[in-house]
């Protein structure tokens, strides 16, 4: 757990992946200085930017999606198939800005550029399958029929924990939709942003699409405020807190705009007294503490069966015991750091409300390699012991940290796991066919994404990605997500030579 690499390490990790990627950066104390949450130090700035107001990139981006709509959308799919080739040829590059500024494990980096590059190649053949339904009328000599025609500006607001792949899901499928993209990411991670907004501009100058199809513009919140309140962005797709939505949401709906939110999650696995525990423990150990606990999919709590929970607990307090905490850029480091001492905070403050609300911490909690890198934040994943499921438990730390509850019939499992405000992810460790059914029923998981031994992370970009309650309820991703981005027309033809009307109504002039 040591080894830290140095500021200057760093700086020359980043700019020998800027030139390989072709992007200038500054600087370490440029005006976009980038602090690493691995050592805690600055090791870049964005140069070159083309920094504009929102109303410029909206105005912008209405001009060129006046075009982009027009072109077929099997031609609109190049565009994405070029940028799925780029990606593919700087992987490696993109994955190491990821760590740098998210402090992910390498594997875990490259994990969500080839993410990038899977949803590229799903857009690509979902450019030929955007389709329509033909329904029947009751009047006869007449075709009812539905077409999907793009929707305008998508504005695309992303969080730290992903600073890429979010990106990638809603563009690739914007693009191919016909739509144009303004990205406000992250200002934890506006290098990582660049990069890929200046692959794929690379990428419309290689195709002759507008130039002004795909747009970055960094800041903070009052640009994606902006962003937010203007009335020429059709579509926010926002990522973050539930907090955040709870502000994007209403300001959006205001103007009448559409909104889709991805927002927080506090997801569990249920551990059935069938389970096959080997499973259990890589799914729960990967899904806890993975990425550090930062991810909207971290398994949060595991509602274990009574006559297993006390060999689950022993095997997973000695697993835990074992992670390799430290340089994410290190192979064989299993949990990178924190992204920044406010989430070393809020994990540290849940520990000890969950002892107050009559709770036994397991193991971890500990801050690591201070010494070493004062402004870094390093923790030992924690596991909390709870005898009942209580407030604390029903909020979302975004931190390492999971909540071990017991069960004693499945009727009460179900209860405990939906008895929170969110709803993205959940799982089930069972060999019984009966409760896996159940827990995919109706009276079930009340989340978005139902597991079934497997973890609460690991989700494919084939299905459509969201979650229900104070997740916020929005899809993207795979699946038919692609309809959230253009608008549906209802089209009825009459070819009878005569005006009926519907349901019998007799009308004569």
């Amino acid at each position: 757990m040591s080894g830290l690499p140095t500021p200057s390490e760093l700086e020359r990790m980043a700019f020998d992946a800027a030139d390989r990627c072709g992007v200038k950066l500054g600087a370490p104390l440029g005006v976009e200085s980038v602090r690493s949450p691995i050592n805690g130090s600055p090791f870049g700035s964005i140069s070159g930017a083309d920094v504009v107001d929102i109303d410029t990139a909206v105005e912008r981006a209405r001009r060129a999606f006046e075009d982009w709509r027009l072109v077929p959308a099997p031609v609109r799919g190049a565009l994405v198939r070029r940028l799925g080739d780029l990606l593919s040829e700087h992987k490696s590059e993109i994955a190491t800005f990821i760590s740098l500024e998210a402090g992910k494990i390498t594997s875990e980096a490259l994990g969500e550029v080839q993410e990038m590059i899977d949803i590229c190649d799903f857009a690509v053949g979902l450019s030929r399958q955007l389709y329509g339904r033909t329904m029947s009328s009751e009047r006869p000599g007449h075709r009812l029929m539905e077409t999907w025609h793009p929707l305008g500006v998508v504005g695309v607001i992303t969080s730290f924990n992903f600073p890429a792949a979010v990106w990638s899901w809603n563009t690739a499928i914007a693009l191919v939709c016909g739509d144009s993209v303004i990205w406000k990411p992250s200002e934890l991670a506006p290098i990582t942003a660049h990069t890929c907004a200046a692959l794929l501009e690379r990428a419309v100058g290689d195709v002759g699409a507008p130039r002004y199809v795909s747009q970055v513009v960094l800041g903070g919140a009052d640009v994606g405020r902006a962003l937010v309140d203007h009335p020429g962005v059709a579509l926010i797709s926002a990522t973050g807190s539930t907090n955040m939505g709870r502000a994007v949401g209403p300001r959006v709906a205001k103007r009448f705009g559409r909104s889709l939110l991805e927002l927080g999650g506090n997801n569990a696995s249920v551990v059935a007294s069938s389970a096959n525990l080997d499973l259990a423990m890589r799914g729960i150990v990967f899904g806890a503490a993975g990425t550090a606990g930062q991810r909207c999919t971290t398994l949060r709590r595991a509602i274990v069966h009574e006559s297993v929970v006390e060999t689950l607990v022993e095997r997973l307090a000695a697993t835990y015991g074992r992670l390799v905490v430290g340089n994410p850029l290190r192979p064989g480091t299993l949990v990178g750091p924190l992204i920044h001492e406010a989430a070393f905070t809020t994990m540290s403050n849940a520990i000890e409300a969950a002892r107050q609300q009559g709770g036994s911490l397991v193991v971890g909690g500990e801050r690591l390699l201070q010494d070493e890198a004062p402004d870094a934040y390093y923790v030992s994943p924690a596991i909390v012991r709870m005898s009942s499921q209580t407030d604390i438990m029903r909020k979302e730390t975004f931190a390492p940290l999971l909540y071990v509850l017991s069960y004693r019939d499945f009727d009460e499992a179900i209860k405990l796991h939906n008895d929170v405000p969110q709803g993205l992810s959940s799982s089930i460790f069972t060999s019984d066919q009966a409760e896996a059914e159940r827990f995919m029923s109706a009276d079930g998981s009340d989340c978005g994404l139902i597991n079934v031994n497997i973890g609460t992370s690991g989700a494919e970009i084939g299905g459509a990605f969201g979650g229900e309650k104070e997740t916020g309820g929005g899809r993207e991703s795979g699946s038919d997500a692609w309809r959230s981005y253009m608008r549906r027309a209802t089209n009825t033809v009459n070819f009878s030579g005569e005006l009926p009307l519907a349901q019998g109504v007799e009308f004569t002039v």
